[in-house]
């Protein structure tokens, strides 16, 4: 018996234990190993980042990693990607090829069930999880989204009042568009006496053809009993353009041409009938637990530029419990710079409404 086999490596006893204990460890550490993300990113300047890639798109590659969340990496300067698991890859050319990446020599392998395509990394277009939708087709897709509001105030004593009010909203948007249908009615009684009595339904749609420009179209129905308008009707279209477009705020400018019609009870108040402009201005800002909501309008007609009608609401929206129902506490002005005779020009509202949403 030699020395090696009384003694091991070195003189350090070897039994059945020791050798069934170094094979088992062995054995852990190759299962872990593969277990381990291998997905790696290098660079022109010779960086070496390991992680998972989650997507390739609009020039950059993103990378989820445990020691910085996730990087993301402008797409002209990676030189080479090996992904350990399958994802989909859609190239500059239009081909969609499932499978994993592997790089060598400046050039990407992308191994699929059907073979094996060979491409660069400034051909690839898109990158997302293996087996999902293309991200670029799912934005083309259209969804509605809806949304119904309701309130209801009242007092009685020294002076009784009865309130009601209730408004819907559906939008249909896509990427690049978006139809909006929307309807409302308010109705005040204070002893006795309507105070309000207003009931509108109209319709906006809005293309973003490029960038941050857009064309719009709307157009707005309705009376106002209590302003003597016994039916009002307001056209419009024109240009959008979106001054900050970021995904928690917006904030969007109009102008375009009009036509405006306002028809009155009292036959002493002269009807308008008469072209003009449209100017608008919508803000959103969403921010953790509530969002802002702003927005305004004003049409002024050719024929006196002085004799325009100004509409605003600002709301601030707040989540309940059950995320569909949210609570909307705003005010909202309707200014009519020439109001029929008796009438005073501008009338404030101040509301609470309970809103669910819905798709």
């Amino acid at each position: 018996m030699t020395g090696s086999e009384r003694g091991g490596f070195f003189g350090v006893p070897m039994n059945s234990k020791n050798l069934l204990r170094s094979a088992l460890a062995s054995v852990l550490f190759a299962l872990l190993g593969a277990q381990l993300p291998a997905d790696v990113v290098e660079t022109k300047n010779g960086s070496r980042l390991v992680g998972t890639v989650t997507a390739i798109g609009g020039g950059t590659v993103t990378l989820s990693t445990d020691y910085a969340g996730a990087i993301t990496i402008k797409q002209a300067d990676v030189v080479s990607i090996t992904t350990d698991a399958p994802v989909a890859v859609r190239l500059a050319s239009g081909t969609r090829i499932d499978g994993k990446i592997a790089s060598s020599g400046g050039e990407l392998k992308i191994m699929g069930a059907d073979g094996v395509i060979t491409t660069s990394v400034a051909k690839v277009a898109a990158s997302w999880k293996a087996g999902a939708t293309d991200p670029e087709v799912a934005a083309l897709d259209r969804k509605w989204a809806y949304e119904a509001n309701v309130d209801v105030t009242g007092k009685s004593g020294n002076k009784s009042q009865l309130g009601t009010a209730f408004g819907f909203r559906a939008k249909l948007a896509g990427l690049k568009d978006t139809l909006q249908f929307y309807t409302a009615y308010d109705r005040q009684v204070s002893d006795g006496q309507k105070s309000a009595d207003q009931f509108k339904l109209g319709t906006d749609y809005a293309n973003n053809f490029s960038g941050k420009y857009s064309w719009y179209v709307r157009d707005e129905g309705g009376f106002d009993r209590i302003k003597d308008v016994e039916l009002y009707n307001v056209a419009a279209l024109g240009l959008g353009y979106d001054l900050i477009k970021a995904a928690k705020q917006t904030l969007t400018g109009r102008a375009g041409l009009s036509f405006r019609y306002e028809g009155y009870k009292n036959p002493r108040t002269e009807d308008v009938k008469s072209a003009g402009l449209d100017f608008g201005l919508a803000h959103s800002l969403a921010m953790e637990g509530f969002a802002i909501v702003n927005r305004l309008a004003v049409v002024p007609t050719f024929e006196d530029l002085g004799t325009f009608i100004l509409t605003h609401e600002s709301f601030l929206e707040l989540p309940l419990a059950n995320p569909n129902w949210k609570l909307r506490m705003g005010v909202s002005n309707d200014y009519n710079s020439k109001p029929g005779r008796g009438l005073d020009k501008m009338d404030t509202g101040y509301f609470t409404r309970l809103v669910l949403n819905w798709r």
